[in-house]
C-alpha cells in the first residue's frame, strides 16, 4: 500500500492494492474458526469466528500496529501468520512463500526470519534454563552456532539489548520485568530475523520500561532493518512506535492506513472512540470533552 492510502471494511477488495514492490508479509482473507465445545454426537456444538477475513501487508523494514480490544483477535492473527495454529481459510505469504503451503522441514527453514515477543516475558522464559541456554536454543536448533561459539554471541546480544554479560549464567526470576523482555527481545533477534511479531510486549510492564523497550526496538530496526507487527490495544504506543496502523474490531480490520492519518483523521467509529479512551494526563477545564457513546449492543463472535 502507498503511505497515506487507507482503507476501511467497506472496501470491496481490502488489501490489494497495488504495490511497487512486493510486501514481506502479506495476510489476504484469513478466517479462523474454533470449536468452543463438542455435541453429544461429537458435531460442533458453538463455534467462535475469532478472525473474519483479515487482510493486511507489512513491507520490509516497516511497523505496522495492529490495535484492538482485549479479544478482538490479535493474538490469534500474529499465531497464523507463525502457524502455530490452524487456520480456515485465506492466504499468508512470507518472503514470497506461501505459509500454508510448507512441509514442517521449509517451515522450520522460513521460521529462521520470523520470530515473536510475546506479552508476558516470565511466561515466555523457561525458568529452568539459564539465560545463556534460552538465547543460544535457536542458533542450536537451527545449526547456526557452534558450542564454542555460542556463548559469545549470546554475551554480545545481551550487550546490544542493554544487559550485562554476566547474566549467561543466571536465571529468568533473578531479573525484573523489563530485564526479562530484553532478554526475549535477544532471543527473536538471535536469527537476524526479517519479521518480529510484538505481541503486546509492553503491556506488562511499568510505564518508563515501557519506553526503554520501545526505544530498543527503534534501534534494533534501524540497526538490523527488521520488520516489525506491533500488537497492542493502546493507540498511544502505536503512535509512537509504527508506521501504518491497522484497527481491528471484533476479528475484522476496520481501518487500515498511514498512521499519521489514523491518528488525526479516523474515518471508523470504532477508532475515534479508541482514540477518545487515550487518557488525557492534564486536561484542560476551559476546553472540556468531548463523549463518545459507546455502540451497543455488540455483535455477537458466534454462531451456531
Amino acid at each position: 500500500m502507498v503511505r497515506g492510502m487507507r482503507q476501511t471494511e467497506n472496501d470491496v477488495n481490502f488489501g490489494s492494492d497495488a504495490r511497487t514492490a512486493a510486501p514481506l508479509l502479506n495476510v489476504e482473507q484469513v478466517s479462523v474458526t474454533f470449536t468452543m465445545h463438542v455435541g453429544v454426537f461429537g458435531r460442533p456444538a458453538e463455534r467462535l469466528n475469532a478472525v473474519n477475513r483479515v487482510s493486511f501487508h507489512v513491507d520490509r523494514g516497516e511497523s505496522l500496529g495492529l490495535v484492538g480490544e482485549s479479544g478482538c483477535g490479535k493474538s490469534t492473527v500474529a499465531r497464523t501468520i507463525l502457524r502455530l495454529i490452524p487456520h480456515a481459510t485465506g492466504c499468508i505469504t512470507f518472503d514470497g512463500q506461501s505459509v500454508f503451503d510448507l512441509p514442517p522441514r521449509q517451515m522450520q527453514l522460513i521460521r529462521r526470519n520470523m520470530q515473536i515477543i510475546f506479552q508476558d516475558p516470565a511466561g515466555s522464559l523457561n525458568p529452568r534454563m539459564r539465560i545463556g541456554d534460552i538465547i543460544a536454543e535457536p542458533l542450536l536448533v537451527h545449526s547456526l552456532s557452534s558450542k564454542r561459539d555460542q556463548r559469545v554471541k549470546v554475551e554480545r546480544l545481551l550487550a546490544r539489548c542493554g544487559m550485562k554479560r554476566s547474566a549467561v549464567d543466571r536465571y529468568p526470576h533473578e531479573f525484573s520485568g523489563g530485564q526479562r523482555q530484553r532478554i526475549a527481545i535477544a532471543r527473536a533477534l538471535a536469527l537476524k530475523p526479517k519479521l518480529i511479531i510484538c505481541d503486546e510486549p509492553t503491556s506488562a510492564l511499568d510505564v518508563s520500561v515501557q519506553a526503554q523497550i520501545l526505544n530498543l526496538l527503534k534501534d534494533l530496526q534501524d540497526e538490523y532493518g527488521v520488520a516489525y507487527l506491533f500488537i497492542s490495544h493502546d493507540l498511544a504506543v502505536v503512535d509512537h512506535f509504527c508506521d501504518r496502523i491497522a484497527v481491528m474490531k471484533e476479528g475484522r480490520i476496520v481501518e487500515i492506513g498511514d498512521r499519521n492519518q489514523i491518528i488525526t483523521r479516523p474515518q471508523h467509529n470504532y477508532t475515534k472512540r479508541l482514540l477518545a479512551a487515550i487518557p488525557n494526563p492534564a486536561p484542560d477545564p476551559a476546553v472540556g470533552t468531548t463523549t463518545i457513546p459507546l455502540e451497543l449492543p455488540m455483535a455477537s463472535p458466534t454462531e451456531a
